[in-house]
């Protein structure tokens, strides 16, 4: 085969050469808010409730009324040419599945960054999604798009064998006149890995063409991954695409995936030693005691986050007479009771969620 063989058949089908794959961090190599994280499930309250859990940057696991519980954690087993994966582990396993369990692995779209697909239109574009995947043993899981705009879906099985293989699935476009995604900042699609379904989610036919949302019709012959404690399941190489051929894993520069991450959660922590080197300036101090800092995000979020500080006093105590205030880029955080320039506060720990 020539070099321009070769060449033609790695290239999309559609769409652009660069900032093709609309998934952010596919790789997995952001994770700001840890790299292991435990006994998920437990969150909503056992198997009566509903436990969102927010693990590497722009990926979730959504679980509900499930008594299963897992771990998940940034790993170093992964294919060649990446150098992390998102591992998931059965810490507790649920044999008895009753009817509205579940437990997916998820990630979301704003709707002004979906447009390439011209859903709703007569010249749709349809949809590729590859990744890298493999397990302790072989499953089948299910993956769907998910549009909440329209709540409208479409769903493809796929096998993971206990090797790194690459999975491509090629959903078709969506031509429905009227159920384009809205050109905002707001939630419009979700990408769905089911791996846990009760008969609320699978007791129907699974929906393989764009159509009204079935509940039934989303997971219907997944696999559970709670079906023993020695369940694992490792992705990676995570790419959703235009058109009808999956070109190669789209690498991008760590701080340009980084950038794009802290859109949505951005979380700067702050050394307990050094503490009055910049953060409440003495020259900032009124007569009140009054102390402020201004700290800037990375880039402007996708819309005003909630603010989470840990301020701490001099004494070493916390819960210090102050707060935040919030701006899209814009962290505005203030002290009271500083009564000399050995009274003093810092903040260890500063938090901006904007996730969809």
């Amino acid at each position: 085969m020539s070099n321009a063989r070769k060449l033609a058949d790695n290239l999309p089908t559609d769409g652009q050469l660069s900032g093709r794959n609309v998934v952010i961090n596919g790789n997995f190599d952001v994770s700001q808010r840890g790299t292991s994280f435990t006994n998920i499930g437990s969150g909503g309250g056992g198997t009566s409730g509903y436990d969102d859990t927010w693990t590497m940057d722009r990926f979730l696991i959504s679980q509900g009324q499930s008594a299963g519980r897992c771990s998940v954690e940034q790993s170093t087993d992964r294919p060649s040419g990446f150098s992390k994966s998102l591992k998931i582990s059965t810490t507790t396993a649920d044999t008895s599945i009753a009817a509205a369990e579940y437990h997916r692995l998820q990630t979301k779209f704003e709707g002004r960054d979906l447009k390439r697909f011209c859903k709703g239109n007569s010249d749709a574009k349809e949809w590729t999604l590859s990744f890298y995947c493999k397990a302790n043993a072989n499953a089948t899981y299910v993956v769907e798009l998910y549009d909440t705009d329209n709540s409208r879906s479409v769903s493809k099985t796929f096998s993971v064998t206990t090797n790194w293989t690459r999975v491509i699935v090629t959903f078709p476009a969506d031509t429905t006149s009227g159920t384009g995604f809205n050109n905002d900042s707001n939630l419009s699609l979700e990408l769905n890995w089911w791996m846990h379904a009760g008969s609320t989610y699978s007791g129907g036919t699974l929906q393989t063409t764009w159509g009204s949302l079935v509940q039934a019709n989303r997971a219907v012959s997944t696999s559970s991954i709670f079906d023993s404690t020695s369940r694992t399941f490792f992705i990676t190489g995570v790419q959703l695409e235009v058109g009808s051929q999956a070109s190669p894993f789209e690498h991008e520069p760590f701080g340009v995936t980084y950038s794009k991450c802290c859109r949505y959660y951005w979380d700067m922590s702050f050394p307990s030693s050094g503490k009055t080197s910049w953060l409440f300036p003495i020259n900032t101090n009124n007569s009140n005691g009054y102390r402020r800092a201004t700290i800037h995000t990375p880039i402007n979020m996708r819309a005003v986050p909630t603010y989470t500080a840990s301020l701490v006093h001099s004494g070493g105590t916390s819960g210090v007479d102050g707060g935040v205030w919030a701006g899209p880029n814009t962290a505005g955080l203030y002290v009271n009771s500083i009564n000399s320039e050995s009274d003093y506060a810092y903040c260890n720990s500063l938090k901006a969620d904007a996730e969809l």
